[in-house]
């Protein structure tokens, strides 16, 4: 088992890496033109791969796209994560749902049966 393993963490490390390099936007690439890093990771797997995910990407700051609910903040500043009882257009929703469910409706509550 531990053979097995010895073989495909590697070998998936390197196929992520790969994936990842030739997905990249090249304006988010650095040190070397995405080409060369592609290169890196196939000639040298484990070396080519550890290589690409610490050097080779910037990386952006977590928090989701700019257009999500679960964000608060303006444009262009750090944005934060929300939870989604302090997030307002969530707290909206619940009140849409709980209006609508108070309204009469088809017959789909109580009533005789």
């Amino acid at each position: 088992m531990l053979r097995v393993l010895m073989f495909l963490v590697p070998l998936a490390l390197s196929i992520y890496a790969f994936i990842d390099c030739i997905s990249t936007k090249d304006d988010d690439i650095r040190h070397m033109p995405k080409p060369l890093w592609a290169i890196l990771v196939l000639l040298f797997p484990l070396v080519g791969s550890i290589s690409w995910l610490i050097a080779g990407k910037k990386r952006h700051p977590a928090g989701g796209d700019a257009g999500s609910a679960w964000n608060r903040g303006g444009g262009g500043g750090r944005r934060q994560w929300v939870a989604p009882d302090d997030n307002p257009e969530f707290l909206k929703s619940l009140d849409d749902d709980k209006d609508k469910d108070d309204r009469p409706g088809d017959g789909d509550r109580g009533g005789a049966g």
